[in-house]
């Protein structure tokens, strides 16, 4: 689209460009096409667009690949796109605040690509919001306003180097690739824009780390940036301990530290007795037969490598809104690393009730203390291969405060809509652990008939 197509856009649909929403319409045909060439589109991908206004991104991405889905806040610019692409299967409208779009709705579709020129009053939030763990997000092309784009590629030392580069540079490489004069847009902006290309890190990048409490930390640090962080930081441990095993100055201020640095901060101030343990290889257990008989006990490797049948619990945690909780295992996991699973599971320990693990499992993976009279036991599972040859008693819990997991077993989790979990789990099983799929094809039977949720 040129300037005076989307003029007469804007005009047509009565939009006078918002200063306060940072609506500045990108009108070079030539530098919308290149900034969507960046995404590498090919038939397969789905592209989420935020803030496609007049278009001048979408229609160089309608058509070339599977599915895209545009959120945009203006209500008479979301009713042009919806008139524009009406019967089209493969486009959908969503009005919308970016900061705010529930991106649960894009785990049915797997790897996903994010596309913007987003508007410079919420771009930060808007990318929060999308790029955050958990995100299935595997490239996005963006453009903001440069100083913002230089904030989040600042290395430590400088005046532009904190909160919002650290959140970044944890999760995403991320690389300014074009700057884009004030002359390209419609009203012309006072400041130059940068096109930024994002990844996500190796998965292998950093060690494991607790990602809610670097996020406190960072924003501990930063909070008054030119005091030192001795003044910012838990009492324990000590900071002078903290800082000498890290080779640190004990004076140090908040922007001298690289994002290593942080992350080891991190796990040093990380006082879960299970952070760095994912599972225990000498934990013993229950050896039982096909009746749920204990006949002898043996360690966890023996029981796993041999296949023999014991005995494990799932529990599906809700909140007041009728979600569920489910967690993303840690890589370090020996069984299903990196996959969906149950709010909380785990194996009986020898001698154990199936009650009392499930107990004993909600308050070590999320930090939640019941009695056992605020837990429910809703189903049985029988051992196959797909629940990994294990008795599975499957308990539901009602939570409304905090959660906290050991970074060691859960890297992330995601509360979600039943009927968003089942669109996803539809879509793409691969993506959860078998015991899970079986577990909530339990839960549906049972919930479906009794009405318990």
């Amino acid at each position: 689209m040129n300037q005076s197509e989307i003029k007469n856009v804007l005009n047509d649909k009565g939009v006078n460009p918002s200063k306060k929403l940072g609506q500045n319409f990108l009108t070079d045909s030539n530098v919308s096409k290149w900034i969507v060439d960046q995404l590498l589109p090919t038939a397969d991908d789905v592209v989420v667009e935020v803030g496609p206004g007049t278009g001048a991104l979408t229609e160089h991405v309608v058509g070339r690949v599977r599915h895209v889905i545009l959120v945009e806040f203006d209500a008479r610019l979301a009713e042009y796109q919806q008139q524009k692409y009406e019967g089209r299967e493969d486009v959908e409208v969503h009005h919308c605040d970016g900061a705010r779009f529930d991106t649960n709705l894009l785990l049915k579709y797997g790897p996903v690509k994010f596309l913007g020129n987003l508007p410079y009053s919420s771009g930060g939030a808007i990318m929060r919001n999308f790029m955050k763990k958990p995100s299935h997000i595997v490239r996005a092309v963006l453009m903001l306003q440069k100083e913002f784009i230089d904030r989040i590629v600042s290395p430590p030392r400088l005046k532009s180097y904190g909160v919002l580069s650290l959140r970044m540079q944890s999760e995403w490489e991320s690389h300014p690739v074009k700057t884009v004069p004030p002359e390209a847009f419609h009203p012309r902006p006072i400041i130059d824009s940068t096109v930024m290309v994002c990844k996500p890190l190796p998965l292998d990048k950093f060690p494991t780390y607790d990602l809610r409490l670097f996020d406190e930390l960072i924003r501990r640090g930063f909070a008054q940036r030119r005091k030192q962080v001795r003044k910012q930081m838990p009492e324990a441990p000590a900071w002078e301990e903290v800082a000498a095993s890290m080779g640190i100055a004990e004076t140090a201020r908040a922007e001298e530290l690289s994002v290593e640095q942080w992350i080891e901060l991190t796990r040093k101030y990380d006082d879960h007795p299970l952070k760095d343990i994912a599972q225990r290889p000498d934990e013993v257990f229950d050896v039982v037969d096909e009746n749920d008989q204990v006949i002898r006990q043996e360690s966890r490797a023996t029981v796993h490598a041999e296949g023999l049948l014991h005995r494990a619990v799932h529990i599906l945690v809700f909140n007041k809104y009728k979600e569920v909780f489910i967690q993303k295992r840690s890589l370090l996991k020996d069984t299903y690393p990196g996959a969906w699973d149950s709010s909380a599971a785990g194996h009986v320990d020898s001698g154990e009730s199936y009650t009392a693990c499930a107990l004993r499992e909600l308050e070590e993976e999320l930090g939640i203390e019941l009695d056992e009279e605020e837990i429910q036991e809703l189903a049985q599972l029988s051992p196959s291969e797909n629940t990994g040859w294990e008795f599975v008693h499957l308990y539901l819990a009602r939570w409304d405060g905090q959660l906290r997991y050991p970074c060691s077993e859960i890297e992330t989790g995601v509360w979600i809509k039943l009927e968003e979990l089942e669109e996803w789990v539809r879509a793409r099983p691969e993506d959860f652990a078998s015991g899970f799929l079986g577990c909530w094809k339990a839960f549906k039977e049972k919930t479906n008939t009794s009405n318990e949720a």
